[in-house]
């Protein structure tokens, strides 16, 4: 059925690809110009509507810049309920700067956060608010060409690489598959632990880097469930049924970690960046009921946690047992050396160019 559906959405896939390619091409024949500005600026995001493991690998450069320099996050911040330019502060939530932004903002409470739709104005406004700032990382802004980046990183999944996807609505590329040239370093995500090198180099050949391109290997790594909220739920045993509550578009890996250490887990999705509601967590406190055994919990993700803390109170009083699943990225075949020292080079270098007189 899906055979024949693809082949009539093919004209609308191969219009939308048309009018990126002529897009793409006015910014690289400078008839659409892009700005740059005088300090590092890295751009992490894919060529794909989502689901690649974006945001831990925007958090993995948090980690490793932040205690060197002053570094601030630029996001979109998709699916808020706010308009413009806002930067993060103690009353901020979810609903004011979006899911991923809050999450960094909980995480990272030292490391500045912002969002605002139109980038190329919001970069000099998160300047002038905080002109100390030495770094900024563009979260989710491989497309966004008005701003040129010093460093393009793009994230493709392992189980859907972009080389063998379609730009929608045949498949879930956002633009052709030669995007991918823009891009300095290429993060295959969401590998197996296990993936073997000869598997590895398959996926180079197939990928087909340029000369200026790197190509990394990199695995999730779940660490251990923790309370969402203060005086919930104590670490599950092997035995505890867990209700996988979550609004991600690929909430599969995350499932098949939790069942490599519980036998009886159950997954109740719901569609990516979704906001609650009380008629959700009426749901998930029937499923709960439902599931068999003695103890129960609810696991969910921390993009989600940022957005169910929205009904903090109508989760006490329902005394629901949340807990959320930490996670975070590890490169493949030794290479987290080589990557660090390319992201502190770019950002020497980036920083010296822009003193020099």
């Amino acid at each position: 059925m899906w055979q024949y559906l693809s082949y009539l959405l093919y004209p609308f896939s191969l219009l939308y690809g048309l009018v990126l390619w002529i897009r793409n091409r006015l910014y690289d024949n400078g008839v659409l110009t892009s700005v740059e500005f005088d300090l590092p600026v890295i751009a992490v995001g894919n060529l794909s509507v989502g689901g690649t493991g974006k945001t831990p690998h925007v958090e993995y450069l948090i980690r490793l810049l932040k205690d060197h320099y002053k570094t601030a996050t630029l996001s979109r911040g998709y699916n808020r309920k706010t308009k413009g330019y806002l930067l993060a502060g103690p009353q901020s939530t979810a609903a004011d700067i979006g899911d991923e932004p809050m999450q960094f903002h909980r995480k990272f409470p030292d490391v500045k956060v912002c969002v605002g739709e139109e980038r190329m104005l919001a970069v000099p406004q998160l300047l002038g608010d905080e002109p100390e700032t030495a770094v900024i990382l563009l979260d989710d802004a491989f497309q966004h060409r008005s701003i040129k980046p010093g460093l393009n990183i793009m994230v493709t999944d392992y189980s859907r690489l972009f080389t063998r996807d379609h730009v929608v609505p045949v498949g879930r590329l956002r633009e052709g598959r030669k995007g991918y040239h823009r891009a300095d370093i290429i993060i295959v995500s969401k590998c197996p632990a296990t993936l073997a090198r000869a598997e590895k180099e398959t996926i180079e050949r197939e990928i087909a880097p340029l000369p200026h391109q790197q190509v990394y290997f990199t695995t999730l790594q779940y660490g251990e469930p923790y309370p969402l909220l203060p005086g919930g739920p104590v670490q599950p045993a092997r035995d505890t049924a867990m209700l996988v509550a979550c609004g991600i578009a690929r909430p599969e890996p995350m499932v098949q970690h939790l069942l490599q250490k519980h036998s009886n887990v159950h997954l109740l999705a719901f569609p990516d960046h979704y906001y609650y509601t009380q008629k959700d967590l009426d749901k998930m406190k029937l499923e709960l009921e439902q599931l068999d055994g003695a103890r129960k919990v609810i696991i969910t993700t921390e993009k989600d946690a940022v957005r169910l803390q929205l009904l903090q109170e109508r989760i006490t009083a329902m005394q629901l047992p949340f807990m959320v699943l930490p996670v975070e990225v590890g490169f493949l075949f030794d290479a987290a050396g080589s990557f660090n020292s390319h992201i502190f080079d770019y950002v020497a270098e980036a920083i010296a160019a822009g003193a020099a007189p």
